[in-house]
């Protein structure tokens, strides 16, 4: 039996498409039907398949069938935005009721500063109704995201400033005699602490998103911060979990980005960023990568202090039985 979490599709330069799946059983047999014209081939390495012809510049889904009948519905996760590596939809996946997260209404993304003009035009084929900005307002301020000058959608400024970056730096010197003292692991720690000052010390942060959320009726959502890996994934574990999606399943979306996102590809903008230049970049490269203990340590924080996520989005987010039924019904299928 397939599920859309086992289904991995991305595009290649050519703009080909890639489909890989995994099934329950070995000898489950899958066709795959693109919604739209196409030609289909096998794929090379593992059960999946190879379509072409498929027009530019549009999304696509496929549906993926297996031989007992069961369907599966699956799209990119990933959108070909040029300018932000980490655009992706964080819809399709099951929930523990058997219900499944619509696509095409909740994503997520690193900043939008750097967009280009085609990355505007699909950004605005989304027709999103609200963005949230969780980079600081110095961030926000110096690197300014570039939107669709049609059909603006509302933007909500929630900074969130996890930790000190300061303070560690000073505590790391003290400690060691100097800024190359400390290691890797030093900042590792550091990351999973950050995820324990998300869910400890920014439930009103994360309580004014989903009151953003609410407050307009069946929007179309992006959460964003500058990578899109620490701050939105936080946010993006909440929302799932929210709407029913089993821990393991949020887990495996959280690590998608080690997917998506090339450390070594930021590292120069984040040591420039931060100070960091004289700062080895194997010490700084756990601020840019995501491991599951990250965001493990957030949500064991949860549990340790009110039990359950249930209790935790009732009490400290002010989501309770009333508004995680909206919730579900309007992005659950």
């Amino acid at each position: 039996m397939l599920n859309t979490d086992s289904v991995h599709i991305w595009r290649d330069a050519d703009g080909d498409y890639h489909l890989e799946w995994e099934a329950s059983h070995p000898d489950t047999q899958v066709s795959v039907e693109p919604v739209g014209e196409g030609r289909i081939s096998p794929g090379e390495n593992r059960p999946g398949a190879r379509v072409s012809g498929l027009p530019h510049g549009n999304r696509h889904f496929f549906l993926l069938r297996d031989q007992h009948g069961n369907e599966v519905l699956a799209s990119e996760r990933k959108l070909g935005l040029q300018g932000t590596p980490n655009f992706r939809d964080f819809g399709g996946y099951p929930t523990a009721e058997g219900r499944r997260v619509k696509w095409g209404y909740l994503f997520r993304s690193g900043q939008l500063s750097t967009l280009s003009d085609q990355d505007i035009d699909l950004l605005a084929s989304l027709n999103l109704d609200l963005i949230c900005d969780f980079r600081r307002e110095e961030e926000q301020a110096s690197d300014p995201s570039r939107l669709p000058e049609q059909r603006l959608p509302r933007v909500a400024s929630l900074p969130i400033i996890p930790g000190s970056n300061s303070r560690f730096f000073e505590e790391a010197e003290q400690e060691g005699g100097g800024p190359l003292a400390f290691g890797r692991q030093a900042m590792f720690d550091f990351m999973v602490e950050i995820n324990r000052d998300f869910a400890e010390g920014q439930g009103d942060t994360y309580a004014r998103m989903f009151q953003e959320i609410l407050a307009l009726e069946d929007a179309r959502f992006l959460v964003h911060c500058a990578a899109g890996k620490d701050r939105t994934g936080f946010a993006v574990a909440l929302v799932l979990l929210a709407l029913g999606v089993p821990r393991e399943v949020v887990m495996r979306d959280y690590m998608l980005t080690a997917r998506y996102f090339s450390p070594d590809a930021e590292m120069a903008r984040l040591q420039k960023k931060y100070g960091m230049e004289h700062i080895d970049a194997d010490a700084v490269r756990p601020m840019l990568e995501v491991h599951e203990d990250y965001l493990a340590r957030g949500l064991e924080s949860i549990e340790q202090n009110y039990g359950s996520v249930e209790r935790y989005l009732r009490e400290v987010l002010a989501v309770g039985s009333v508004e995680l039924a909206e919730l579900r019904a309007r992005y659950l299928d």
